[in-house]
């Protein structure tokens, strides 16, 4: 996986569905979360563990706050509430911070006015209507992996590129086998 500076947290405030957190947590760690959270959760999260396939528990530091004012985040993070609301700023045009936060709603509503009080910024996946908390989760983090990753950029033409040289490298850097 192409590495990315900075790092990123995700969690869920209200869940009440069990596999979507699962679904959630395993998308987290598959695009490289530095932990995971929940608030207020409405379900017993370890009962999720049918749908988290690659021992995601095992692998990520997990925060289950009882509350928005319990809730305790590393220093300098910018936190981020991921909601169809107006005023929220569109994802394709969201310049993610190096050091992440992003909170997503209940199911069947929003994050709660003081968690949205709590966070920096408000972005919104350009739809029609709400998806699932999970599926919106990985949308966002593949979008923070395509937008701070280190990848060639995309070509023209339909296909992929032919040639990658990071910006900045010099010839005389690379090595060729």
């Amino acid at each position: 996986m192409t590495m990315t500076r900075g790092f990123f947290g995700i969690g869920v405030e209200g869940i009440s569905k069990p596999m979507n957190v699962g679904n959630l947590l395993r998308s987290a760690h598959s695009f490289g979360a530095s932990f995971f959270f929940t608030v207020d959760p409405e379900v017993d999260v370890f009962g999720m563990r049918g749908s988290d396939t690659s021992d995601a528990f095992g692998h990520l530091p997990f925060y289950n706050f009882t509350s928005v004012e319990d809730m305790v985040l590393p220093a300098n993070t910018q936190m981020v509430a991921v909601e169809l609301i107006d005023g929220a700023v569109e994802l394709p045009s969201f310049r993610h911070p190096t050091r992440a936060v992003y909170v997503l709603g209940r199911e069947m509503g929003n994050v709660s006015d003081k968690m949205l009080a709590r966070c920096d910024h408000a972005i919104k996946i350009p739809m029609k209507f709400c998806v699932n908390v999970g599926v919106a989760g990985a949308i966002v983090m593949y979008d923070r992996l395509l937008s701070m990753g280190r990848f060639a950029p995309r070509p023209v033409a339909a296909g992929g590129p032919r040639e990658f040289k990071p910006q900045g490298l010099k010839d005389s850097h690379i090595v060729v086998p």
